[in-house]
């Protein structure tokens, strides 16, 4: 009985049975590796493993992308594969780096940073056009390295944004991210890359995600992010409009609700060459994201850490369109500090800039409330503040706008000069302050002899208020003093009613 039970179990094969079998298999079959894929080995060359190849992976991409597409195994040479399967060895490599590094880990840390750098060796030798498979597998390679949610700022200050004051924060894990910024930017640089399909996956939402980068405390990854978006705007043109929207709703949060963000200057610097290519005439669209963007952004407190861009942003919209300097102009004095000093500076240079590309009939429409802001300027007790505005005077061109509008601009600052002459502590503005009232002697001194008439009959007529004001207060002094009672005698303050009513 027993010898009938045992004959029906399925005998165990020997060991050179069992070998045969599989390499036999080896031969036809596909055989499962250790890391997950699927590797066809031919039978002539099971020797070398330089032609081993695998199929990708459906987890890593989708099957109508990654159909028919054949990855080498990712721990190879480029060098070592031939020419149909470096594209495939490329898909293999990036699929590897999708891994986020684990710092603690220094042998995946140097085999990641060894990959991408073959990576870019790859695409900086323009050899190869990518397919759709190869570009689905750099953005997503790039967006899990690079896209990722920065901790909440703990600053001391609420200025917002870095200052100039403030040291910078250096990321931990920019010894590969700077690689794969560089591997993104040079795959983005390629001439052969085909637009229509990469729009596809350098989507509306990839360039969200890589603007919200943009807010790195990192200045090295800010300035890489910069060069990238630049190219993206160059490359993808179809793109360009939903840029200029992302960016303006970035300026608007962080004017208008936030007052943080690390990135207001490179956003602008990139910006600033954007401007200078626009077409003529300027579209509405563009007008808009001056008035509503740009001249909102001297409004933050921490203005000076992208104020030498917006300066030249401001200055290329007027360059292209002349007609604009009256309406920036009333932006800014819409804005202008008035208890910063350092900010007050920075308008009086921007403000120089702006009227050196102003024409006549423009300065005309603002020279009035402008020049009450440059008188108020003059007055200034902070002596850096009253010295620029006194060396307004020294622009030619301002000079030549002044001269011809003279009638109108002298009786608005004259009170000013006089003021600084008789009382300015410093003694650089009192001379500057003497330079400027020359200057108007110069071009109409009956003006000047008038305006100092009526500025005496002003100073008269205030000396004479004064004084009534002064002895209507003591007729009343004299009057309160007359109804005060007699010491000694104090009113008795009645008693209240009693409420017969229970409360």
């Amino acid at each position: 009985m027993l010898k009938q039970i045992l004959s029906k179990l399925p005998r165990k094969l020997p060991k050179s049975d069992s070998l045969d079998s599989t390499g036999s298999d080896a031969g036809s079959n596909t055989s499962n590796l250790s890391n997950g894929f699927q590797c066809t080995i031919g039978g002539s060359s099971f020797s070398s493993k330089l032609n081993v190849v695998k199929r990708v992976s459906s987890v890593v991409f989708p099957a109508s992308i990654a159909a028919g597409v054949e990855a080498v195994e990712p721990h190879l040479s480029f060098k070592d594969v031939s020419n149909q399967q470096k594209q495939s060895l490329f898909i293999s490599k990036l699929n590897l780096c999708c891994d986020v590094t684990d710092f603690n880990d220094t042998a995946k840390q140097d085999l990641k940073r060894e990959t991408l750098i073959e990576l870019v060796d790859f695409i900086s030798s323009g050899s190869t056009k990518f397919a759709e498979p190869a570009i689905s597998a750099m953005c997503k390679m790039c967006a899990i390295n690079l896209f990722r949610v920065f901790p909440p700022k703990f600053r001391s200050n609420c200025s917002g944004g870095e200052t100039e004051d403030e040291e910078p924060v250096f990321d931990p894990a920019w010894s590969y991210l700077q690689i794969v910024y560089d591997l993104l930017l040079r795959f983005v640089s390629i001439t052969s890359l085909d637009t229509k399909v990469a729009k596809k996956y350098i989507d509306h939402s990839f360039i969200l995600r890589l603007l919200d980068l943009f807010d790195s405390e990192d200045p090295r990854e800010r300035d890489c992010l910069k060069t990238i978006l630049h190219r993206i705007y160059g490359k993808f043109m179809v793109h360009r409009p939903f840029i200029r929207k992302a960016v303006s709703n970035v300026i608007y949060r962080f004017v208008f609700e936030t007052e943080r963000h690390n990135g207001i200057a490179e956003l602008l610097e990139i910006f600033g060459s954007v401007i200078s290519g626009f077409a003529l005439p300027l579209k509405e669209e563009h007008k808009i994201f001056l008035w509503r963007a740009l001249i909102p952004l001297h409004k933050p407190k921490s203005v000076g850490v992208y104020h030498q861009r917006l300066t030249y942003c401001v200055v290329q919209f007027i360059e292209k369109d002349p007609k604009l300097a009256s309406s920036v102009i009333k932006g800014l004095l819409k804005y202008w500090p008035v208890t910063n000093s350092q900010k007050e500076l920075m308008f009086l240079s921007e403000l120089e800039e702006i009227l050196e590309m102003t024409s006549m009939a423009e300065f005309q429409k603002i020279m009035v409330p402008l020049f009450r802001r440059i008188g108020y300027c003059l007055n200034s007790s902070h002596y850096q503040v009253a010295e620029r505005a006194h060396l307004v005077w020294n622009n030619e061109h301002i000079l030549n706008l002044v001269t011809h509008n003279h009638q109108v601009i002298l009786p608005l600052v004259y009170a000013a000069l006089e003021r600084n002459t008789r009382n300015h502590w410093n003694q650089a503005v009192l001379n500057l302050t003497l330079n400027v009232k020359k200057i108007f002697y110069d071009i109409d001194e009956e003006l000047v002899l008038a305006c100092q008439c009526k500025l005496e009959e002003e100073e008269s007529k205030l000396i004479a208020a004064a004084e009534k004001r002064r002895l209507t207060w003591e007729r009343l002094e004299i009057a309160a003093a007359g109804l005060q009672p007699p010491a000694g005698n104090f009113l008795v303050p009645p008693k209240p009613a009693t409420c017969s009513v229970a409360c």
